[in-house]
């Protein structure tokens, strides 16, 4: 159990310095680029395609960023050395799509969107699946049903009250449900191509 609070190699360290990087950058441009990047519904379905990414990837203020960025902390922490760079790639990119797509066609009530915390939520349901795969531990049980507790409870009682008191801007909880369902898809996706890898003895 105590392995799975190793700290990653230093290589395993060049996604999550790169990513929170690339958000400070964003936020320190100002609201003009937030502006311009954020998710808006009625702005990508008259063609400005890059808010499907950029949403993502700017925030509301300076706490906002800051919660984002300990949660990519977090995330590094625990699952840094559980894929390569390439798989983490894959899972942002199914986070992301899962996230937009879901936007898109369940909900058309929301107009505007930003924040890293959906991306977080895959980039989670991917790691546990890894912890998963390989060793079912108690520290791996009790993380899986914290998660688990964590969207059940957004889903039906909406955001978590310390996260919705100390945020500026509503908490779009749905976000977390399909990043975490995007997420999960690229995990099973990457263990079941890294079997197929492994000959059988």
């Amino acid at each position: 159990m105590l392995e799975r609070l190793t700290r990653p190699r230093l290589s395993g360290w060049i996604g999550p310095l790169g990513w929170s990087a690339v958000l400070v950058i964003l936020f320190l441009a100002g609201p003009d680029v937030t502006a311009s990047l954020r998710y808006e519904r009625a702005a990508v379905l008259h063609g400005q395609w890059w808010r499907l990414v950029g949403g993502h990837l700017v925030h509301a203020d300076a706490f906002h960023l800051a919660w984002n960025l300990t949660g990519l902390l977090l995330v590094g922490l625990l699952f840094a050395r559980e894929y390569s760079l390439r798989g983490w790639l894959l899972v942002l990119t199914a986070s992301t799509a899962a996230i937009d797509l879901g936007f898109l066609v369940f909900e058309p009530q929301l107009e505007w969107y930003v924040g890293f915390s959906g991306v977080l939520h895959g980039c989670m349901a991917a790691g546990l699946v890894a912890w998963l795969h390989t060793s079912r531990d108690r520290l791996t049980a009790v993380v899986t049903v914290a998660f688990a507790a964590k969207l059940a409870w957004e889903h039906f009682a909406g955001a978590l009250p310390f996260t919705a008191a100390t945020l500026s801007l509503p908490v779009v909880h749905q976000a977390h449900t399909y990043g975490a369902l995007g997420g999960f898809a690229a995990a099973l996706y990457l263990n079941l191509r890294q079997r197929r890898r492994v000959p059988s003895l």
